[in-house]
C-alpha cells in the first residue's frame, strides 16, 4: 500500500529551550505537543493517534497518552534511534490510510544537556542486548563509532579532514540566523580542523550539540488538513531500514540511506535531482558525507567533494541542507535529532524558514535521519515531502 498523498502533515513545532533544568520530560512531550496543535489550529481532543520512541518517559505511549489527557485508538512506539520520528511520520501516514487513526500526534523530548551527557561516554542500553558480550569489552562509545566510518571512507576514498569541515562551516552560516541555535558564530574550515580532535579524525566542531528540548509533529488525513489554515505539506514516499554486522560482511563505507532512500524516492516518483531543499542527519560531519553519498545526491566516495567549497550553502551552493543550523549548531535534543529534521522541512516548504536561508520555490523537500551507529548498527529513515 503507498502513502503517496494519503496523509499530510498540518502541525510542527520545535521547542525554543536547549537547557531546561527546571522542566520534566513529560514537560518538555507536554509543551511540544501543545506548540504542534496550536500550529495546525487543533486541539488534544482532535488527536485519536499517538506516537513516541524511547526518549518518552515510563512507558512510553502509556504514560504519555495518560500524561497528555489523550483518548486514542492507536499508538505506535518504534524505536529506532534518531530516526524514529521519521518511521513514525511513515507509520502515522499508513495507520491514517488504513484507518486507524485520522489526525496523529508525534512527540520527541529529553534532557542529555542539563543531565550531563556526552558523545564520549559509553551508552548503557541495558545488560541483555546481544551484541554486549562481544563489544563492550572494546568499550565502544558514540564518537569512536562514528570516527571509524569516518576513518575507513578517508581510506577508501581519499575524503579528507577540510571536505568534512566544509560540512559544519555550511550549518555554522544557517545558524546564525536562528535565534534559538546553540552555536551561532559562523566558523572556518581552519576553525574545525584547529578545534580539539575528539576521535580520529572527529574534531570537537566535527560533532553535534548536546542539548535539552524537544519537538512535535501531527500528521492528518487529507479531508482534515484541507479544512485547517495552513500550507498544506504532503507525505510523498517514505523508506526505512535497518543496517546492522550483516553476519560478519561489515563495511563501513555505506549507510543505511542507501536503502531507505531508495524506497521513498520510488514511492514519491521523484529522484534526487528533483529535490530543492534536504534536512540531513548530522549527528557528526561524516554522518552527513555518507547519507548524502547513500541517497544519491552524488556518486559514492565523491562525498568530499560534493560537500566542499560552500555547497550545502542555502543561495550558494547546490543542495541547500539543515537551514536551521541543524544538529551541527542549532538542537540534538533526548540525544535524537530526527524530528527536527522534518520541522525544519516543513519550514522551508511553507516558505516559512528564515529569509536568509529560505530556499527560493521550494516545493520538494526530503528528510533523513540515522538512528544508532554508523559503526555497528543503525536504523535508517528517510521522507519525501511536497507541498500543495
Amino acid at each position: 500500500m503507498s502513502i503517496n498523498g494519503k496523509a499530510y502533515i498540518v502541525g510542527a513545532y520545535e521547542h525554543p529551550t536547549r537547557k531546561a533544568p527546571d522542566k520534566t520530560v513529560a514537560q518538555l512531550h507536554a509543551e511540544s505537543a501543545k506548540g504542534a496543535l496550536q500550529d495546525a489550529g487543533l486541539t488534544l481532543a482532535d488527536v485519536d493517534g499517538y506516537f513516541c520512541a524511547g526518549d518518552a518517559p515510563g512507558l512510553g505511549a502509556v504514560n504519555m497518552v495518560d500524561y497528555l489527557g489523550l483518548k486514542v485508538r492507536h499508538v505506535d512506539s518504534t524505536d529506532t534511534g534518531g530516526s524514529a520520528y521519521l518511521v513514525h511520520v511513515s507509520h502515522a501516514a499508513q495507520a491514517i490510510a488504513a484507518g486507524k487513526c485520522n489526525v496523529a500526534l508525534i512527540t520527541l523530548a529529553g534532557r542529555p544537556r542539563s543531565e550531563g551527557s556526552t558523545g564520549t561516554q559509553a551508552r548503557n542500553w541495558g545488560a541483555n542486548l546481544p551484541d554486549l558480550p562481544f563489544e563492550s569489552p572494546f568499550s565502544p562509545v558514540t564518537v569512536n563509532l562514528y570516527a571509524m566510518a569516518a576513518m575507513r571512507h578517508m581510506h577508501e576514498y581519499g575524503t579528507t579532514a577540510e571536505q568534512l569541515a566544509w560540512v559544519k562551516v555550511a550549518a555554522s552560516h544557517h545558524a546564525q540566523h536562528n535565534p534559538h541555535a546553540m552555536l551561532r558564530d559562523v566558523v572556518t574550515v581552519e576553525d574545525v580542523l584547529n578545534s580539539p580532535m575528539i576521535s580520529d579524525p572527529l574534531h570537537k566542531l566535527d560533532c553535534c550539540v548536546v542539548s535539552d528540548g524537544g519537538g512535535a509533529l501531527v500528521v492528518a488525513r487529507p479531508e482534515i488538513a484541507a479544512t485547517l489554515q495552513r500550507p498544506k505539506v504532503k507525505i510523498r514516499g517514505a523508506g526505512e531500514y535497518i543496517k546492522g554486522q550483516l553476519g560478519g560482511e561489515v563495511d563501513l563505507s555505506w549507510s543505511g540511506a542507501r536503502f531507505s532512500g531508495a524506497t521513498a524516492f520510488a514511492e514519491a516518483g521523484v529522484t534526487p535531482a528533483d529535490i530543492k531543499y534536504a534536512s540531513i542527519y548530522d549527528s557528526f560531519t561524516i554522518t552527513v558525507l555518507m547519507q548524502l553519498e547513500d541517497l544519491g545526491f552524488c556518486k559514492k566516495g565523491e562525498g568530499g567533494r560534493f560537500v566542499a567549497d560552500g555547497n550545502l550553502i542555502s543561495g550558494v551552493g547546490k543542495l541547500p541542507f539543515n537551514t536551521d543550523g541543524g544538529g551541527l549548531c542549532n538542537n540534538h535534543p533526548a540525544n535524537r535529532g530526527g524530528i527536527t529534521k522534518v520541522i525544519e522541512a516543513v519550514r522551508q516548504l511553507r516558505g516559512e524558514a528564515h529569509p536568509a536561508v529560505q530556499v527560493a520555490n521550494c516545493d520538494l523537500a526530503l528528510a533523513q535521519g540515522t538512528g544508532g551507529y554508523l559503526g555497528s548498527r543503525h536504523g535508517s529513515a528517510t521522507l519525501i515531502l511536497e507541498r500543495e
